[in-house]
């Protein structure tokens, strides 16, 4: 028998023989689930425990190094510090998609035990090694600071924001799901086991475009354990995608592949490690292609075409008034080009699913953003009815769209429906980075003009997108952008022409923003170049030209009651006017709801059931907050209290289709059919006295639809979509030119809950600093180059003060109480007002992203 190493975890002594990685030891060996595996790279700091005494990536710890050391996970914390660590995360708003959570808590804890009474600064050096992609940290911060007060004895726990009737619209409200997430006993897929379970993965490509001449699986067959390998031969229908159907399963023998994260074949087997010798035993022989680089090369004349009906995937047109006619007449006129990166969504969970056979079909948890249109894209690929397909959200680990499209649910229902057992598939970090959908990659031309008072007259661009090997949601995306090229202003000539090409790069897709930051960034910029010309600020223009209700937008949608752009702009006036010579400023409207004619409906069904009202509506909560929004709509309408509520979740076999989880759309389009559910059961609880007994096994439904306009629509003023947000942001420089302030001022609307709104606002102004300034998505010939620790993220000890300011007007839309959405208007203003500061400093007009010489530059090697 080989050497045992021994260590003790939460008190208890463990030994093992294997020389492994203490995170797999902790969760496979000891089920320890809080330990969560965000990448396997010492990057993320998902996996953080504490080894004697010190906060330590568990991911880059063997067992064997571990080897007589004292360990606590979670788990092993002591119930007063679970209580404070709990209600300071969720009193502070700390919490959002949770995966990060528990190894923010154990990075807290090891600092709080040396200093217990750290400040600021302490704390962000103590969690700079773990990312957060969703909170921007500043919450995160300040709920360790909470806890290590309630640890000294300095604050107390106020119960009644976890257990108190007070949870309605506007109030403070807890989040239901922080107890689990800051303990880690919420499942995500990976924590699910399940009895028999086995495991799935994929062989992908070696090349992004190559010609794949045989693919030989007999070693990989027979080695022991090893359970099946399927090729495109053995899936029904070998297409899926999100819109358009054209991404290959698997790539077949005699096929050419279109990007490197394309998979060749599917490997079955008992257990991970097998798995993994097996896929390095499938023999793939390739004739290497030369690849379609960018839009340039997908364009040009006698390109190789990455899908056989051409290069160009998708295209829209925008047009109304004379945007020729009005910028010839124009006093001054501006024309600039800009290029924007692809960018990586990073969302700390990587792609996971398990699939098992089901009553006369299959079931599959899952990580993703909507659940019946991961059911769709299945049934297409089996050939089957879509009911026979039951998709179930398990905790979600973010998203910010770059979880619409299936990517580990399809395979592993094919694996499952293989061998008649649960299949469990999950992505390395690299896989994920390989495959999933980017930022789409945009260069543009833009063309803006106005009078002699900066009133602007017309715009004209040019937008090619560049959407990589699939289509995924590359046509709403681009005609997002193109409808928001405008900008949230009062003009009416416009023409907007958007085109995306296929590359053999990864796919590009949806993310948060969905093709607005890309367009806005350039709209923004070329502004301040007018305000110039005009010799008026940049405030001043925007101000000027700013939309307001009863005006009517450059989609000639008419702004409606609610609309509150001059609002945020005047919040802000004093401090970038105070700031001017070193501040940028930028404007942002965006769409909350599809829109454009599509049918967009939201649907809650709410049962009572054992005295609780359960609501049921199958709307992803990707750590946004819907699932508690929904719960505060239902305790307004009803007067109940937050104890007799309970969301049970996005699942397709129990919940109606609410639509996914995109567009800014859930709290206000699934929000609103709650309202009207929760309504209906307000009457009949009157009915019956306020005794929820008396109406056991009643069921209450609703649908919400506000039809709207298509492009293109010939009425005088269409309505694109049901409701806007609007956003100013001004960015602050210091004098070492890094950005020190950042003011975000939202119309999101009725604040539903100010908690989760302010967290939303600083994680989306965070991640709009990235995309300006530090995140870059390296490709070499089609082919990443980054590991998630190389992407460029910003960490806690890089963030500035961000201050997110609400304006709330009396005049609200009449539907979800008002409320608008905020997830995606967070960001997109961010990246042209950090640009704008910068050409206020030096007079640099920067028009590519992230922003050149800088003080977050990469070194040039």
């Amino acid at each position: 028998m080989g050497e045992l190493y021994s260590f003790t975890v939460n008190g208890n002594v463990y030994e093992t023989a294997q020389d492994k990685p203490l995170l797999r030891f902790l969760r496979d060996d000891l089920g320890l689930r809080s330990v969560k595996d965000g990448c396997s790279e010492g990057a993320c700091g998902t996996c953080t425990i504490i080894v004697d005494g010190k906060a330590v990536r568990s991911c880059v710890l063997s067992t064997k190094r571990a080897a007589g050391k004292s360990i606590v996970t979670t788990e092993g914390l002591s119930e007063r510090e679970k209580e404070a660590f709990v209600y300071a995360f969720g009193a502070m708003g700390s919490v959002q998609c949770g995966f990060c959570t528990p190894g923010m808590v154990m990075a807290g804890k090891a600092l709080i035990d040396h200093n217990p009474n750290p400040a600021e600064d302490d704390i962000k050096q103590a969690i700079v090694g773990n990312i957060c992609r969703c909170t921007g940290y500043k919450k995160i911060i300040e709920g360790i600071g909470l806890a290590a007060a309630i640890l000294r004895g300095e604050a107390v726990i106020e119960k009644k924001l976890e257990d108190g009737r007070d949870f309605g619209v506007g109030e403070r409200a807890f989040r239901i799901d922080v107890r689990e997430k800051v303990l880690g006993y919420g499942e995500y897929v990976d924590d699910v086991v399940m009895e028999g379970m086995v495991h799935a993965s994929a062989v992908r490509s070696k090349y992004p475009r190559a010609r794949v001449l045989d693919i030989d699986v007999s070693e990989a067959l027979s080695l022991p354990g090893v359970l099946g390998v399927l090729t495109a031969e053995d899936v029904p229908n070998n297409k899926v995608g999100h819109i358009q159907q054209d991404w290959d399963v698997m790539i077949a023998k005699g096929g050419v592949t279109r990007c490197v994260g394309d998979a060749i074949c599917l490997v079955i087997a008992e257990n991970e490690d097998i798995l993994a010798r097996a896929k390095k035993l499938v023999k793939i022989d390739y004739e290497e292609l030369e690849p379609v680089r960018s839009v340039y090369e997908a364009k040009a004349p006698g390109a190789p075409l990455v899908h056989e009906k051409g290069n160009l995937c998708q295209s829209r047109h925008v047009t109304r008034g004379d945007a020729k006619k009005a910028l010839a007449e124009s006093k001054y006129v501006v024309t600039r080009s800009y290029s924007t990166p692809f960018t990586e969504h990073a969302f700390l969970e990587p792609e996971c699913a398990l699939a098992f056979p089901y009553k006369d079909g299959v079931k599959v948890y899952t990580s993703d953003q909507g659940v019946y249109d991961t059911r769709k894209e299945i049934s297409i690929m089996l050939g089957w009815e879509p009911e026979r397909i039951v998709v179930e959200n398990k905790l979600v680990g973010g998203g910010f769209g770059g979880k619409e499209d299936v990517s580990a649910q399809h395979i592993a229902v094919l694996a499952a429906l293989s061998v008649g057992r649960p299949v469990k598939v999950k992505f390395s970090r690299s896989e994920s980075i390989a495959f999933h959908p980017k930022r789409h990659a945009m260069e543009g031309r833009f063309t803006l003009g106005c009078d002699e008072n900066g009133i602007f007259t017309g715009l004209d661009c040019e937008i090619y997108f560049d959407t990589g090997a699939y289509a995924s949601l590359c046509g709403p995306v681009l005609e997002r952008a193109c409808t928001h090229s405008v900008g949230p202003y009062c003009y009416q000539n416009t023409d907007i022409r958007g085109f995306g090409y296929y590359t053999n790069n990864p796919p590009a897709g949806a993310f948060r923003g969905f093709g607005v930051c890309q367009s806005e960034f350039a709209l923004e910029s070329t502004i301040n170049l007018l305000a110039e010309k005009v010799g008026i600020s940049p405030w001043e223009i925007r101000y000027r030209n700013a939309i307001e209700p009863g005006k009517v937008l450059p989609n000639g949608q008419i702004a409606d009651r609610s609309t509150a752009l001059k609002e945020t702009l005047e919040a802000v006036r004093e401090v970038y006017e105070k700031n001017a010579g070193h501040a940028g400023i930028a404007c942002a409207m965006k769409n909350a709801g599809v829109g454009v004619g599509l049918p967009d409906k939201g649907r809650a069904k709410l049962a009572v059931h054992d005295g609780i009202v359960e609501i049921y509506a199958a709307a992803s909560d990707i750590g946004q907050g819907c699932a508690t929004v929904f719960v505060q709509m239902v305790a307004e309408a009803t007067g109940l209290g937050r104890g007799e509520i309970r969301n049970r979740g996005s699942n397709s076999e129990v919940a109606p289709d609410s639509g996914t989880t995109s567009g800014s759309r859930q709290t206000l389009i699934t929000g609103e059919a709650v309202r009207m559910a929760a309504a209906e059961l307000s009457d009949a609880m009157r009915e019956v006295g306020g005794d929820l007994s008396q109406l056991e096994g009643r069921e209450f439904f609703a649908e919400y639809f506000e039809p709207t306009d298509p492009l293109g629509s010939k009425k005088p003023y269409p309505k694109s979509h049901v409701a806007y947000g609007f956003a100013t942001h001004v960015v602050v420089l210091d004098k070492d030119r890094r950005v020190s302030e950042v003011y975000a001022a939202h119309d999101s609307g009725k604040v539903v809950n100010p908690i989760a709104i302010q967290g939303q606002i600083e994680g989306g102004v965070l991640m709009g600093l990235g995309y300006a300034l530090t995140e870059n998505f390296d490709l070499k010939d089609c082919v990443p180059q980054n590991k998630y620790g190389t992407l460029g993220l910003m960490r806690s000890n890089q963030i500035p003060d961000i201050e997110a300011i609400y304006v709330e007007k009396e005049e609200l839309l009449d539907v979800a109480y008002g409320a608008k959405g905020i997830g995606e208007i967070s960001t997109i203003p961010t990246a042209p007002a950090v640009a704008g500061a910068y050409y206020a400093v030096d007079h640099i007009f920067r028009t590519k992203l992230p922003l050149e010489d800088t003080p977050y530059s990469r070194k040039k090697k």
